[in-house]
């Protein structure tokens, strides 16, 4: 082979992913002889296939090399990157702990109940529980644990609501050990928040709240709290998002993030760098550890001032069904987000005020709306009778329309009774307790107060933590309207339906605007 020979066929093969090889062995002409794949043809160098077809070299070198043009493309490179140091990452968060965890809490609450005789024998089967007699039955109490933080010297302090589920005994110890009896000042079960308060003998040390809008993912965090019954456990980990959706309610709007959040740091805080709760840590995915939610404090920025007052919170309503706009919805009715109104409720403000079936709510006081999940807070956080721009669209059109906000405060029979129950009598047992549920009848009052559809069914008022119906998925303002195919319309009949049920049943169940089948299982 010459030596222009010996050129074209490198060039040829430039690009090819085997070319270093061959041109390694490019001397040794015995063994490209024997290969037979590549030869020297007049001047054009071919590469034949080993089936014997041909092909030109310099085409396919062209392809080659406009493919490889065609891969550069795809990205760019620098190439003296500048590598960005994340603002404010610290040595250590020793002292910032050291600074907060005076503040942070453990919470001990007690639950003490009554069964009769014809429970016993299941409870002492699967539990060893000890009874008195058969005649008087026995008496079971639970302990449960969980986190809270000091916001004023003077002992209000911060916790989830499910904490203090039922409790009839709360407990704080303080970091240095002192133990105080604490009372609910108010409960508000649809954020997860209550406020309690102990007596001290000295002020407290109280840790400030921040600012969870102004809250970005990326930045670092610190949570606090009784993990495992592991007191004052501090992990770090930075914030996840913002604005997640967990379907517990009507007003969900966490944040999401990496610090290890463990059963027991329920109700502790969610620090920032600067030592300030944004957030309290509430909720947490099983099935990962580095997967924990938190409460924004601004939002119970909003509600702890009711509850120190009124003991619950009084939220302004509007009177509407609202409905995911889907993308095939959005094309239709020309709207590029918002909250499509399903139904308007009879003698509500929306009604009054003049909204209509099917239209899109893309503004409410200002604020705007881009997905139906936030239109519930915006209406909760409004005053109670302010009035209020919507902007709307209707039939593609643009209208704006005044509404005035009503107050949709909840009985006290359904919001925040249940700490402030008589217990000198002993409560007579029944099903529901055996559930772990409380529920009364739905009465038409109740049912428009709470912007209900109608009064059929029963509203579940309290579960307890742990029990069947907590396992089986039901919450507090569950409306239950049937029972293995029975309709219920009283709190005493659906005991009876309970209570001749060997194993659970089948419950249909309307929560917000949602029908939902949950097996009950005792």
């Amino acid at each position: 082979m010459t030596a222009r020979q010996t050129s074209k066929f490198r060039r040829a093969i430039r690009g090819h992913a085997a070319a270093s090889v061959l041109i390694g062995v490019v001397g040794a002409v015995g063994i490209i002889g024997a290969v037979g794949i590549i030869g020297a043809v007049g001047e054009e160098a071919h590469a034949f296939e080993l089936f014997g077809g041909a092909q030109d070299s310099s085409k396919e070198s062209e392809k080659a090399q406009d493919t490889a043009t065609s891969e550069e493309s795809l990205w760019e490179e620098v190439e003296k990157p500048t590598f960005m140091k994340p603002k404010g990452v610290p040595d250590s968060f020793a002292d910032l702990a050291e600074q907060v965890s005076p503040a942070v809490v453990n919470i001990r609450v007690s639950v003490s109940k009554h069964f009769d005789s014809r429970l016993r024998p299941r409870f002492r089967e699967f539990h060893g529980f000890p009874f008195e007699s058969p005649e008087h039955g026995f008496d079971f109490r639970s302990w449960g644990e969980g986190s809270g933080f000091v916001i004023s010297s003077g002992g209000f302090i911060v916790t989830n609501a499910h904490v203090i589920d039922g409790a009839e005994e709360i407990e704080v110890i303080l970091m240095n050990g002192t133990k105080l009896r604490a009372e609910v000042v108010g409960v508000d079960e649809k954020t997860d928040i209550a406020l309690i308060k102990v007596e001290p003998k000295q002020p407290l040390t109280a840790i400030p709240l921040g600012d969870s809008d102004s809250v970005r993912p990326g930045q670092w965090v610190v949570a606090i709290g009784n993990a495992m019954s592991l007191e004052h456990t501090v992990t770090a980990g930075i914030v996840s998002a913002k604005h997640r959706y967990l379907a517990r309610g009507s007003y969900d709007d966490f944040i999401q993030t990496d610090a290890a959040i463990n059963p027991g740091n329920s109700g502790g805080p969610l620090i920032n760098l600067a030592g300030e709760v944004i957030g309290i840590n509430t909720a947490i995915n099983p099935r990962a550890n580095t997967i924990g939610f938190a409460v924004p404090i601004n939002l119970a920025k909003q509600i702890l001032p009711q509850l120190r007052s009124t003991g619950h919170v009084a939220r302004s309503w509007l009177g509407v069904e609202i409905h995911e706009l889907t993308d095939e919805l959005k094309e239709e009715l020309g709207a590029n987000g918002g909250a499509l109104v399903n139904r308007v409720l009879s003698a509500t403000p929306a009604m009054k005020a003049g909204l209509e079936d099917g239209d899109v709510i893309t503004r409410f006081d200002g604020f705007s709306v881009a997905n139906h999940r936030q239109l519930p807070n915006l209406v909760a956080r409004t005053p109670v009778d302010r009035n209020v721009e919507v902007e709307l669209l209707r039939d593609g059109k643009k209208k704006t329309i005044k509404v005035t906000l009503a107050a949709m405060e909840e009985p006290e029979s359904v919001v925040g009774s249940w700490h402030r129950r008589d217990r000198s009598e002993p409560e007579a047992v029944t099903s529901l307790d055996a559930f772990g549920l409380d529920a009364q009848d739905l009465t038409p009052d109740l049912a428009e107060q709470l912007g209900l559809e109608d009064d059929q069914g029963v509203i579940v008022t309290r579960v307890v933590s742990g029990s069947a119906a907590d396992t089986a998925g039901l919450l507090r303002g569950d409306v239950i309207i049937e029972v293995e195919g029975n309709v219920v319309a009283s709190a005493d009949e659906l005991d009876d339906r309970l209570e001749s049920t060997d194993k659970g049943a089948i419950l249909i169940v309307r929560r917000d605007r949602t029908t939902l089948f949950i097996s009950l299982k005792r």
